[in-house]
């Protein structure tokens, strides 16, 4: 094998359907039906779809009226993230049972290193299998799991027997499973990248496998050197338990269109009031805020300000994003408003945490 660095156990845990399963799971009349969790026929944009919707090709993201016309028998349900929330942290009490080690990426999945767990199991194939039955048991709500070698070959292999599923990706099996693998299933990689590396003659990992590192660094900028590297299953980076936000923030999709700046203040000013909250729970503040805008003709745009200090408080988060509406004229009617806040005081306690943290190097085990 090609990666002669750290080989960990590494397990990533999907929900499946989360939000839609929550509410099939919470009222037995919408079991077996097509759901989608957020928006509605009209407009706004779905958080969730269940797997009956799915088989129509409703997806998360996609917009209500969209879905509606691909499935006219769709139930929308709004969405109730304080229920997901609860349900989300018995779950993790669940993967702490079996290590310190969980990464969450969101409430319905994380990263679990289980190279040393707590239940002295050799075994991140059967752990996997004990969390997912667990999980079953006490909530009702069924998952998948990926399990390999590191982050970024668990987080496919989530995916490939989903839903209800599980796949292990030995030591031994990385390279043929990423050479074999079409390369719109490399996570990370998005339909536009998945284009332009189709014109590139790239549609396997074993066809992106012989491009050089100067060949991708050419096409592909910063992320050339990450591709070269994944597909030679090199993915360093470790579970990281007290994983910092990057960003932190808030955004609202309007029942109708907005075309004036005035009418738009009352709406930053409660985005201003949830961002403070969050960030207050998240114990952050920062320095650059971002305003989204999005119009009706589903362009986006962002302004962005940069301060010489830190902010979290409401009324200092409403003054700057004022600022950034007013920087311009709008160029047509809004659907959706965003505020964020990046630049976080969050760096020097990520490495701080990232020099404590050190993992042994097991070369050989049963997975």
């Amino acid at each position: 094998m090609e990666n002669q660095l750290p080989i960990r156990k590494i397990i990533h845990v999907d929900m499946d359907a989360f939000y839609a399963s929550v509410e099939q799971l919470d009222f037995p009349e919408l079991r077996g039906k097509a759901i989608a969790v957020g928006g509605n026929e009209v407009r706004g944009v779905i958080s969730a779809a269940s797997y009956q919707a799915r088989a129509f090709g409703v997806r998360s993201a996609m917009s209500g009226a969209l879905a509606k016309r691909m499935c006219p028998e769709l139930i929308f349900v709004p969405p109730r993230f304080d229920r997901y929330r609860e349900i989300s942290m018995k779950i993790r009490a669940i993967f702490l049972e079996y290590t310190d080690l969980v990464e969450p990426l969101s409430l319905d999945e994380a990263y679990l290193d289980v190279t040393e767990n707590k239940k002295g199991n050799p075994s991140a194939t059967l752990i996997a299998s004990q969390i997912r039955e667990r999980v079953f048991q006490q909530t009702g709500l069924r998952c998948s799991a990926g399990i390999s070698i590191n982050k970024f070959v668990a987080k496919i292999a989530s995916d490939y027997n989903k839903p209800n599923g599980q796949k292990t990706v030995d030591p031994d099996q990385v390279i043929p499973f990423l050479e074999a693998l079409d390369i719109r299933k490399f996570y990370g990689i998005g339909k536009v990248t998945a284009q332009k590396m189709y014109q590139l003659g790239i549609f396997t990992g074993l066809d992106l496998k012989k491009k050089p590192i100067e060949f991708l660094n050419k096409h592909f900028g910063k992320s050339g050197l990450m591709y070269y590297n994944v597909v030679r299953g090199i993915h360093n980076s470790p579970v990281k338990p007290d994983r910092v936000p990057k960003s932190v923030g808030a955004e609202r999709t309007f029942s109708e269109n907005i075309s004036s700046e005035v009418f738009m203040l009352e709406r930053l000013k409660h985005l201003s009031g949830e961002l403070a909250q969050r960030l207050r729970k998240n114990k952050v503040a920062g320095k650059t805020l971002t305003l989204k805008i999005k119009y009706s003709d589903f362009s986006l745009q962002t302004r962005s300000k940069t301060l010489d200090f830190y902010i979290s408080d409401k009324s200092l988060l409403f003054d700057v994003a004022t600022q950034l509406l007013y920087q311009e004229k709008l160029h047509n009617s809004v659907r959706l408003l965003g505020i964020s806040l990046a630049n976080l005081n969050t760096e020097t306690i990520e490495k701080s945490t990232e020099t404590k943290r050190s993992l042994s190097v097991q070369l050989k085990f049963k997975f």
